[in-house]
């Protein structure tokens, strides 16, 4: 029997085991996006000489194959999750599989250069984004349908979101620490507990058969529309920094010293916030509690403009509080988004398809905010390490007074179109 709006499933009781076995997952997912981005660029130029352009085509090329692939992913897993438990488990265990094996065969390849690499290469992202995906959207829809209050679900969430930032925390040092034959070995191990802990965790039981429903309903939701309008303007203005944060270090702060510092201090803030987003959410309700958090990192960056060479201790703070406002943006849409699938009526249901588009949404703010931001770096004469005045004005610009003023628009697209208006939110899909 699938859990209904405002109750939990059963067999949740929210303690510290149930949030373990539902959360582990998010750390070696999370584990796998930073070395993809950071680590195997450089390698495979140091170690087999591919060009950098050559490798960003490809990964590019991977990735908007695997972002369209994500609702037809969504659907797959509606299917999965409304079957039965052996086969869903099973189907677990070979996307997890997958998912290893790629990552592991992406940075120890069986050769050593040439079109064979290329090739190797291609075949093994492509592998590794879509195991990816299955895992990511699944993880995200059995949240969903263990239901509950707005504070239910945030902390649900938060437990997948929290662990998920302890994942990238690891995966920033282990590479440098360890080396690669470790790294990629540790996540496999981390990956096979997250899917064994999942397999023993609450999930709500499938209904009974229904008629299926297409994948493209949650566009014809209204509230799911205006709920993505604001998650995307959102996470465009969150991922601009997060695009220029290096530039902004090395060049207007010159301390590239400090990056491990100032990147250890916005995880940790963002991972040791979610306790108090939780108390938020439980006072003001999920979407002030998000409004509140836009309004922090809008603050933030505005005081980052501020800042020049060596002002360390200063944007060391900076780092601190949008980490804290970072806690938001991860467990508050995820929650609400678990609401608008309750109210439509689909819970049970549609999940899969939800956070299909949901992660579809999340891929094409990352393309998105590359495609603002380094071209009007560009068109502003900026290059990597100038020290221009014009053109490091151009980075402050782009780093600090863009991401505030998109966050303005998404924090005045909250409050009208979702705070102000919550009669609207209980709207049928359109037909």
């Amino acid at each position: 029997m699938t859990t209904g709006a405002g109750t939990v499933a059963a067999g949740w009781r929210g303690g510290l085991g149930d949030g373990l076995r539902y959360g582990m997952l998010g750390l070696p997912l999370a584990f796998v996006a930073l070395p993809l981005y950071v680590v195997l660029p450089h390698h495979y130029a140091a170690a087999f000489g591919v060009p950098l352009a050559t490798l960003g085509a490809l990964l590019l090329a991977a990735r908007l194959f695997d972002a369209v692939a994500d609702p037809w992913i969504g659907r797959l897993v509606d299917l999965g999750l409304a079957g039965s438990r052996r086969h869903l488990l099973a189907g677990m265990v070979l996307a997890s599989a997958a998912l290893a094996l790629g990552f592991r065969g992406l940075f120890i390849p069986p050769m050593s250069g040439g079109a064979a690499l290329l090739a190797w290469a291609a075949a093994m992202l492509l592998l590794t984004y879509l195991a990816y995906s299955v895992l990511s959207v699944l993880h995200q829809a059995w949240g969903a349908r263990l239901g509950g209050s707005e504070a239910q679900r945030a902390r649900i969430v938060s437990w997948r979101e929290g662990l998920a930032l302890l994942g990238v925390m690891v995966a920033s040092v282990l590479p440098s620490v360890a080396g690669l034959d470790v790294t990629t070995a540790v996540f496999a191990a981390a990956l096979a507990a997250g899917v064994a802990l999942l397999a023993v965790a609450p999930r709500p039981q499938p209904g009974a058969p229904q008629a299926s429903l297409p994948m493209s309903l949650p566009l014809r939701t209204p509230a799911f529309r205006r709920l993505l309008a604001i998650y995307l303007v959102n996470g465009i203005a969150s991922a601009v920094p997060a695009t220029l944060v290096l530039f902004f270090v090395r060049d207007r702060l010159q301390l590239p010293d400090w990056e491990p510092a100032f990147l250890a201090a916005y995880f940790a803030a963002g991972a040791l916030s979610l306790p108090l987003w939780m108390h938020v959410v439980a006072r003001w309700g999920l979407a002030r509690a998000w409004l509140a958090g836009m309004v922090l990192a809008i603050a933030a960056f505005v005081w980052a403009a501020t800042l020049g060479a060596g002002d360390s201790v200063a944007f060391f703070a900076v780092c601190a509080a949008t980490g804290v406002a970072l806690g938001a943006d991860l467990a508050l849409p995820s929650a609400l988004l678990a609401g608008v699938v309750q109210r439509s009526g689909h819970q049970g249901r549609l999940e899969g398809a939800y956070f299909g588009w949901w992660n579809f949404a999340t891929k094409l703010n990352l393309a998105l905010a590359a495609g603002i931001a380094l071209p009007l770096l560009a068109a502003f004469g900026y290059t990597p390490g100038s020290q221009d005045a014009g053109a490091l004005q151009a980075l402050t610009l782009a780093y600090c007074a863009l991401p505030c003023a998109l966050k303005a628009l998404a924090a005045a697209l909250l409050w009208w179109r979702w705070i102000c208006h919550p009669d609207s939110l209980s709207e049928e899909p359109s037909p």
